[in-house]
This record gives C-alpha cells, structure tokens and sequence, in this order.
C-alpha cells in the first residue's frame, strides 16, 4: 500500500453486509448499467462486455449484489478493515486494498464501466480522483458516481432545523470532507475529460435528496487522461 492510502485507510467496516444508501442507490445502479450495457451504444473491443470497476467498494457489499445479477465485477478500497470483511464474505470476487491515487489501470486494465458510490465526498484531491476515475474507463464507457446532495433548499432546511452540525459530521474520523453540489461536481468531471454528464436526485423528493448520482461518457477517442 503506498503511504498516501495507509493515510486514509482507517475506515471501519463491522462487517460485509449492505449500507443503509444501498436502499436507494442500487434502484438507479442497476437501471444505469442496465441501459449502457443493452442500449448505450457501448461495443465490447474482444472481451465480456459487462465488467465493472468499483472505485472505494468499502466492504464489497455492492459489488457482490452486482455479481449476483450478472456483472463481472472487482474493485479496490482504502479500508483495510472494509476488504479484510469483504474478502472474508465473498471470496470469488477480486477486491483488494488500494487508493485512487495509486496507477490502477496499470493493475487492474480499463473497464466499460466503473462506479463510486458514496466516495468522492472522502477524498482529499478529487482532481486526482477523478484522473484516475477517468482513465479506468475504457474509451466509449461510462462513469457513475454518487454523492450525498446539496443544494440551495436542502442546506436551508439543514440550517432551519439546526442539523448542520450532524450533516458535517465534522467529529467522525475518517468521514466526509467534501460537500458537492451539482454544478461543483459537474466541473470535477468535466475537467477530467467525461461528457454528456447528467444527475439523478435520489432518497427523498429531489431539493431534499439524500444523495445524488451523476453519470457520464468518456469518448470514443478518448486514450488517457487530462
């Protein structure tokens, strides 16, 4: 592990089982990789078509439900306690330790498709993210990636009702750090290089979202990163 991830892998797991968010993330998931994979336009260069990428898979819950529908999938995590649970529980998948600012394509190949669910708002440089984001992606592939939401209603009603202090989570060690809204996270993977970028509000009714999903294409002649 390089000493960047052995900074941020102190994420603690209990144990491999689904998080709360998978309630209302898997539903636009699967509807998601669903759509690309049968009518996205996506062409498989010689390989099975429906591999997955899951950057910060944390405990390896979500990519085994996407196993369990059909999709090939592996994925890396900073948590050591979060892989440690999660080959523990699911062994035949292919999850190991590591970092987005490690050179992941150089382990593991590019891929049509990668998620990161619920990961961005932990990371330190989100540039280097979401270099590493885009150059997983293989050239006509899609990005999803999902964040907890916030937007001019939502953050007014946090303010009205004096939860700021709980939605900051300003004391849980190793928590959040950063808070995207919309066009904040659309300039994030605009600068990387992805297209067509759009966002599904999902977990309540959309200006009070719990979290939000945004999508996005690397072109056909895209061959690396910005």
């Amino acid at each position: 592990m390089t000493a960047a991830a052995e900074r941020i892998s102190g994420y603690r797991y209990a144990n491999a089982r689904a998080k709360h968010t998978h309630a209302y993330l898997m539903p636009t998931v699967r509807r998601e990789l669903a759509a690309f994979f049968s009518g996205g336009g996506y062409e498989s260069e010689g390989q099975a078509a429906e591999r997955v990428f899951d950057l910060g898979c944390g405990n390896g819950s979500m990519a085994a439900r996407l196993s369990e529908i059909g999709y090939s999938v592996c994925g890396i995590d900073p948590s050591t306690e979060g892989i440690a649970q999660a080959r523990a529980a699911y062994p035949g998948l292919r999850l190991e330790t590591g970092s987005a600012y490690d050179d992941l394509v150089a382990r593991f190949g590019t891929f049509p498709a990668v998620i990161s669910l619920e990961v961005v708002e932990h990371v330190f440089a989100p540039r280097d993210y979401a270099r590493t984001l885009f150059d997983l992606v293989e050239p006509g592939g899609m990005a999803l990636v999902s964040t907890p939401y916030h937007g001019y209603v939502k953050n007014l009603a946090l303010a009205a009702t004096g939860k700021l202090d709980a939605h900051f989570t300003a004391l849980w060690d190793n928590g959040h750090i950063k808070f995207w809204s919309i066009p904040t996270l659309t300039t994030l993977l605009t600068e990387a290089g992805f297209h067509d970028i759009r966002f599904w509000r999902i977990g309540r009714i959309p200006p009070l979202a719990k979290s939000m999903i945004a999508v996005g294409r690397k072109s056909r002649d895209s061959r690396g990163g910005k």
